[in-house]
Formats: structure tokens, C-alpha cells, sequence
């Protein structure tokens, strides 16, 4: 009797064991198809309050997506860190996407908020004897070099028939620029919020030109193009939460700077005042907003701070 029961003893042991492979494999394969979205965020903006709010986490949570958030200290860190892969998707200003596309950064652009022209402005110590543009001729101006303001500085100058020649550029990163400003080292300084409103509140710094009526000032959302290809209900889904909380933002503004006063270090009334002056509502770009970001991407190139003239629309993919 013994003899007779041993192949079935056999086969339930081989059943047994291809059962737990196939049961293995199945949740090897399942470990695999699992998605992790890397984001890239700086300390003020919008994705910092998303990370705060944490209402992107669950809805994609409840897709399957794993969201990790990656903090880099400027535009230009974070669309390198995109270009090597540690995120698929970040938010920076209009410049660093220019010279990440000059250096063929694989990246596209996704969606922007809309012009906040009131978010950038040349400024000048409360103190100061300028008066006007024209009282530029000579001076000098701090800015950070092949930033938004940097675009904006032609602009202004263009606009009051003058040259870069015709002011002596210095050029430092905002941190060292406010302290050349603070001391009197520079006469001016073209710098973007929340810097501005801090300069503006904490130092009583004058404004003698903002962005109106001369720049944009758009905010961009990016993504690495492969992911962007393989992954479009993804960063749909984040789009639309994006615009979702950039409309809470509007609504709610005292709450937003809340949420950004930890991270930034900066003080509420600070932080009010550059919320004010943000675009509101998040959209896919316009072929308007991409003719506007190669007129900036050309502004550098004619100034050779890009190496070569770059086509903005090959990085937007087709709907």
C-alpha cells in the first residue's frame, strides 16, 4: 500500500511547488510593473505645496503610482536631475529648460501656469539716487546669469534704447546677490519673487521696472521624454492636480504661504505678497507660450549664452 501511494505523494509535491513558483513569479511580476514617479520640487512654488497638501500621493496611490519627492535648490540642479534620470518630472522658470535643451536634455515640456510678469522686477536700494532706467548708464546691476531675469534685463534695457554695454553687469546667485545689495556693493539688483517681496519687505528696496508689459515670466512643468511617451495618464493625473491646487492657491492664499513658510524659511507676509503676484491655473502649452519661450531661447542665443540656436518646439510633444 505504501508503494502504491508514493507517485501521488510526488505529484502533489511537484503541484505544490509549481504553485508557489507560479505564485512567486506572479509577484515578482506584479513588484515589477509597480510605477514610481520621481518628482523634482524646490523649496516655493507650487509642488511644494502639493507635497504639503499630499493629495497628489493618494491619488496616484490609488492608481498604482508610488510619488517620491526629490528637493533640488534651483531650476538648473533639477533639470539635470532629470536629465540623469533621479526624477521624470520638476517645475522650473523659463530659462534653465533653454540651456537644458542646448545641452540635449532629453526632456519635454508638459503644461505652465501663465504669465506672472508682477513676479520678477529691477530693484534698487531704498536710498538709492536712481530715478530712472536711464540712471542705469554706468551702474551696476547683480543679477543671476542665463536666469528669467536675465531675459528680462534686455527687455528693459531694449525698451529704454540701452545695451548690456552700457551698465556694468555683475553677475551672483540670488543669496550672494542680496548681500552685494544689502552693503551697497551693486546699484541695482534683477531678481524674482520670493526674493523681490523679501527685498522689498525686509530691506525696503524700490522697484524702478517690473516685467509688465515686456516678459512673461511663465512657470513650466517638464518631464523626461520617455517617460512622458510610455506614462501619459500619469502625468495627466498630475496635471490635473496641478491646476486643482493652483485654483485652491488663488482661493486661499494666507493658507499657501502657510504651508511655505517652513520650507522656505521666510515670513508670512513675505510669502503673501509673492503668492500674490503667481499665475493661477495650470494648462498644456499653447502654441502662443511656446512662441514666446523661443523668443527667450533666441534672446540667449544672440547673446551666445547658449552655444547653439535651439527649436522650442521640438520639445513639447504632439497630442
Amino acid at each position: 500500500m505504501a508503494r502504491s501511494f508514493q507517485p501521488t505523494w510526488k505529484k502533489i509535491t511537484l503541484l505544490s511547488a509549481s504553485l508557489a513558483t507560479v505564485m512567486m513569479l506572479s509577484a515578482c511580476s506584479k513588484k515589477e510593473e509597480s510605477i514610481t514617479l520621481n518628482i523634482g520640487y524646490q523649496k516655493y512654488g507650487l509642488l511644494p505645496i502639493i507635497k504639503a497638501r499630499g493629495d497628489l500621493d493618494k491619488a496616484l496611490k490609488n492608481k498604482g503610482v508610488n510619488v517620491k519627492w526629490v528637493e533640488f535648490p534651483a531650476g538648473p540642479q533639477l533639470l539635470e536631475g532629470l536629465n540623469v534620470g533621479s526624477v521624470v518630472f520638476g517645475e522650473a522658470g523659463e530659462a534653465p529648460p533653454i540651456f537644458a535643451q542646448a545641452a540635449n536634455a532629453n526632456l519635454v515640456y508638459i503644461a505652465n501656469q501663465p504669465k506672472a510678469p508682477l513676479a520678477e522686477a529691477l530693484i534698487i536700494p531704498k536710498d538709492s539716487s536712481i530715478k530712472s532706467i536711464q540712471d542705469l548708464k554706468g551702474k551696476r546691476v547683480v543679477l543671476n546669469k542665463g536666469s528669467n531675469v536675465h531675459y528680462l534685463l534686455l527687455k528693459v534695457l531694449e525698451a529704454n534704447h540701452l545695451k548690456l554695454d552700457d551698465i556694468q553687469v555683475v553677475y551672483l546667485p540670488p543669496a550672494d546677490a542680496r548681500a552685494a545689495f544689502e552693503k551697497g556693493a551693486v546699484d541695482a539688483w534683477v531678481i524674482w519673487d520670493p526674493f523681490y517681496a523679501a527685498a522689498e519687505k525686509q530691506l525696503g528696496a524700490k522697484v524702478i521696472a517690473t516685467g509688465e508689459n515686456l516678459v512673461s515670466n511663465h512657470q513650466f512643468y517638464l518631464a523626461d521624454r520617455k517617460f512622458a511617451e510610455q506614462h501619459p495618464d500619469i502625468l495627466k493625473a498630475v496635471v490635473n492636480e496641478l491646476n486643482t491646487t493652483t485654483q485652491w492657491v488663488s482661493q486661499h492664499q494666507s493658507d499657501a504661504a502657510k504651508l511655505l513658510e517652513k520650507p522656505t524659511g521666510l515670513p508670512l507676509d513675505v510669502l503673501n505678497t509673492s503668492i500674490s503676484r503667481m499665475g493661477f491655473g495650470v494648462a498644456p502649452i499653447s502654441s502662443e507660450v511656446a512662441k514666446e519661450q523661443q523668443y527667450v531661447a533666441d534672446a540667449f542665443y544672440q547673446q551666445k549664452l547658449i552655444p547653439n540656436k535651439i527649436n522650442i518646439q521640438a520639445a513639447i510633444l504632439a497630442n
